[in-house]
């Protein structure tokens, strides 16, 4: 099971669920379809705790 594939079944459990998605490959297929389904955030690896910090409090923010 996928990234996109976990955030689908956590949705039908937790229709208002925020998320980030955190990947070392490019933005590819399964990420848009993520970030279309509602995925708030995409974070391409190596990030610095920084990076994952401003990430989260636009998540959270939202």
């Amino acid at each position: 099971m996928n990234g996109r594939q976990t955030y689908e079944k956590v949705r039908e459990l937790y229709p208002e669920q925020k998320a980030l998605i955190a990947s070392g490959l490019a933005e590819d297929s399964e990420v848009t379809r993520a970030l279309e389904l509602g995925v708030c955030e995409f974070i391409a690896k190596p990030y610095t705790l920084e990076e994952l910090g401003r990430a989260m409090r636009r998540v959270l923010a939202r």
